[in-house]
């Protein structure tokens, strides 16, 4: 049995979005999802080849807070 707490909890309203999007796309409506973060496009070339260049120059931890002043 779950708390009286979490039973209380809400849907979450990205994955509303989410469902919506979908039954949209299903009804033939153009739809570009940005609810969820997952492309339905896969990953660009120059994209994966930046990431595994990175990897093996160690550039794999977290930046400054203020980022990186070149991008």
């Amino acid at each position: 049995m779950l708390s009286e707490r979490v039973q209380r909890i809400g849907f979450s309203a990205t994955l509303k979005i989410s469902a919506k999007a979908k039954a949209m796309k299903a009804e033939g409506i153009d739809v570009i999802d940005l609810s969820v973060g997952e492309p339905d496009f896969p990953t660009p070339l120059n994209i994966k080849q930046a990431a595994k260049q990175s990897i093996d120059n160690n550039f794999t931890k977290y930046t400054a807070n203020a980022g990186i002043p070149e991008l």
